[in-house]
């Protein structure tokens, strides 16, 4: 376990939970907002089953923003061929140009939309003439460089949920297109960049951990190690995201579980919105070795953000923490007791 020491004073964090009353409701009927966009006037853009994204408006006001909508998202019918193809927009960032960068995990491919017109073209599908895998999250750093992950070659998806299958990988694209880094991760899902850009951090699926890797000059990684428990506990590791503290918080997906790492490199539970006997028997799958069922994903998740994917800090002082879903058809959001780190193109 690696671990930073600190010399800032008080965890905000240490002590603090989520409670069901501190929740409201951002959005209305949204379809898979798994990723979640914020800018300075309190716009949120989030990731859409129908093929682009929905931008949501300080006034709340909604605009669904795609080349094409598509029809085929439905979990109240087939949820599994919902879940698994068909365009299904995942990680998001911003790009140049009025434009938005979308990881489609559905139909392996980066695309880029224009966010006023939402016309919408290839970015890449192939790397070294082989088709790319399933493209999870896509992050833009402060030089203008995309760090995507692949979080498997295994199609569908649902079948690589297993602690032994390590094929995911991590790719850059630069100045010198688009070309693999590092390689061999238990279900790559998003990265973040430390406040310096000098360490990328990534949450492994089914390793149920986060590892970091040291970046560069020229985008090469190197010294991998663990950040952090070598275990997240119950459900896995989705998406992470700095706060200005120094935490790394952390969503659980299948158990709905919010965490935090410590600059320490220890774990607080900062809330739980699972069904708790359907982790269990996802946990007991999961440690059997074998693919977990479909049914038992199915099963698992609360009501409040359920197949809890991401979490966003918001608003003009970064301290609402807007919590994405797989399931959901809101984004729940509450006050942090201390702003997230700025991204990128904040």
């Amino acid at each position: 376990m690696t671990v930073i020491r600190h010399r800032r004073g008080p965890n905000p964090l240490v002590g603090f939970r989520v409670e069901d009353p501190m929740l409201r409701r951002i959005g209305q009927d949204l379809q898979r907002p798994e990723c979640i966009l914020a800018q300075r006037d309190g716009s949120l853009w989030s990731a859409d089953a129908r093929g682009g994204v929905m931008h949501i408006a300080p006034d709340g006001q909604q605009t669904l923003i795609c080349q094409t909508a598509d029809a085929h998202f439905d979990l109240s019918g087939d949820a599994k061929q919902s879940l698994v193809s068909g365009t299904l927009p995942n990680g998001l960032a911003f790009g140049p140009d009025n434009s938005i960068l979308i990881s489609n995990f559905g139909t392996d491919r980066l695309e880029i939309m224009d966010r006023d017109t939402g016309v919408t073209r290839i970015l890449h599908d192939r790397i070294d003439g082989k088709p790319m895998g399933k493209v999870n999250f896509v992050l833009r750093d402060s030089k203008g460089r995309l760090w995507v992950t692949i979080s498997t070659m295994v199609n569908p998806w649902t079948d690589a949920i297993t602690p032994t299958i390590r094929d995911g990988y991590i790719a850059l694209v630069d100045e010198r297109g688009i070309r693999v880094v590092a390689d061999g991760f238990a279900f790559t899902n998003e990265v973040r960049l430390d406040a310096a850009e000098e360490w990328l951090y990534v949450a492994e699926t089914t390793g149920k951990c986060v590892t970091r890797l040291r970046v560069g000059a020229d985008g090469s990684l190197s010294d991998r190690e663990v950040y952090g428990p070598s275990s997240l506990g119950r459900g896995v590791i989705d998406g992470i995201c700095f706060d200005a503290y120094g935490n790394l918080w952390a969503t659980m997906i299948f158990a709905d579980r919010l965490v935090a790492i410590t600059p320490e490199g220890d774990c607080l539970e900062l809330a739980e919105f699972g069904n708790a006997a359907a982790t269990d028997r996802f946990e007991a799958e999961f440690a059997s070795g074998a693919p977990v069922s479909f049914e038992t994903l199915a099963a698992c998740g609360g009501t409040v953000a359920p197949w809890l994917a991401s979490v966003t800090f918001a608003g003009p002082d970064l301290r609402t923490a807007c919590l994405g879903s797989l399931r959901g058809t809101h984004i729940p959001a509450f006050t942090a007791p201390v702003a997230g780190l700025p991204m990128a193109h904040w």
